[in-house]
């Protein structure tokens, strides 16, 4: 009898797509703004060290970027996924990212989990959470809060290690943390779905703001909850 072959080994998450993209002045809802959310994609490798990739410049320094926040990944299912909602076209970088991946689940991506990609070594720290660039981004003022409603938000991540990446890619991911925490989880607490604060706390390596919010938060922001303001500042 013939031993069975063993499973072919999962196709291994990959970097389809790297962009990056600078402040530029819009007009949006009769106001006139600043964001850096139309990125372009890049044509060779980008560097990358702890405050982002090598091009890409962030206009709110408060709520952007960072170490905690040096580069955000979504991924090209999602924006299949969205494609097929919506009927329009969702093209690699649609929501701002720098990383569009293929082969990675990053809605249920684990918080601390590592990324190797080319030289560098990224780390999971949260999920994003869509603000009125989204809008502008989509030319549509109700697009972040059914970007919120969809529960599909990518990830941010830091970088560990400086190096080089590129189109084309493997991402090699780390050990999941023992933890276990995913963005999911995270994402859960954020609106209100989970009361249970404690991932927040177990999870060293999610973005600092959050213990910052989860410290502060009383019955002043479950009435802020209900008002549709609930989230870290």
């Amino acid at each position: 009898m013939t031993a069975p072959h063993p499973p072919c080994p999962a196709p291994p998450g990959r970097v389809r797509t790297v962009s990056v993209g600078t402040p530029q002045t819009y007009t949006w809802l009769g106001r006139e703004l600043v964001s850096s959310i139309f990125k372009t994609p890049a044509t060779g490798p980008v560097a990358v060290d702890a405050e982002g990739l090598t091009g890409d410049e962030q206009s709110d320094r408060k709520s952007h970027g960072g170490r905690d926040k040096a580069v955000y990944a979504y991924a090209r299912e999602d924006e299949d996924w969205w494609e097929s909602e919506t009927g329009r076209p969702f093209p690699d970088g649609a929501f701002g990212e720098n990383l569009t991946t293929t082969g990675l689940d990053l809605t249920n991506a684990a918080i601390g989990q590592t990324w190797q990609v080319g030289t560098a070594v990224l780390q999971v720290t949260e999920p994003r959470t869509p603000c009125w660039k989204l809008g502008l981004k989509m030319d549509d003022p109700a697009f972040p809060r059914r970007a919120a409603a969809s529960r599909r938000p990518g990830v941010l991540l830091r970088v560990l290690q400086d190096g080089v990446l590129a189109a084309g890619d493997a991402v090699v991911l780390g050990p999941v943390p023992a933890h276990g925490i995913t963005a999911a989880a995270i994402n859960r607490i954020y609106y209100g779905e989970d009361r249970d604060l404690s991932p927040i706390w177990d999870a060293p390596e999610l973005a600092a703001h959050w213990r910052t919010w989860a410290g502060h938060r009383t019955v002043w922001h479950e009435a802020d909850a209900a008002l549709g303001r609930l989230g870290p500042g």
